[in-house]
């Protein structure tokens, strides 16, 4: 039998990014049919659709599967075409505080109202 050798990180990623594929196909449709079927007009009406708790879990859990299939495909581009090793580390930088940013960003909007403060 041979042996394997290597990072193996490839299979790792790989699953992670078809777990998040998979996560995304499933919650994006949901998520979709719920907002065609409200359709608020209003601020008021925005506020009461995202009312639910479970909706505001979906939709954080939703958007951090995105995060994480994003950063598995340009973390794979940054490896396969940025070749200065500066200038990789520089775009993955770039790329984990613009998505963890977005991800704090989404959660504070979706759970501050429901913590009771509000802007």
């Amino acid at each position: 039998m041979k042996t394997t050798t290597g990072a193996h990180t490839g299979t790792g990623t790989w699953l992670l990014q078809r777990a998040t594929a998979v996560m995304l196909a499933l919650a994006l449709p949901l998520l979709a049919a719920y907002f065609l079927a409200a359709l608020p007009l209003d601020f008021a009406g925005w506020q009461a659709l995202f009312a639910p708790p479970w909706l505001r879990v979906l939709m954080l859990l939703t958007a951090t599967a995105l995060a994480l299939h994003a950063w598995v495909g340009v973390r794979d581009i940054c490896m396969d075409y940025a070749h200065p090793t500066g200038l990789r580390l520089a775009l993955y930088l770039a790329v984990i505080v613009t998505l963890a940013g977005s991800m704090a960003w989404l959660a504070v909007i979706l759970f501050d109202a429901a913590l009771g403060r509000t802007a």
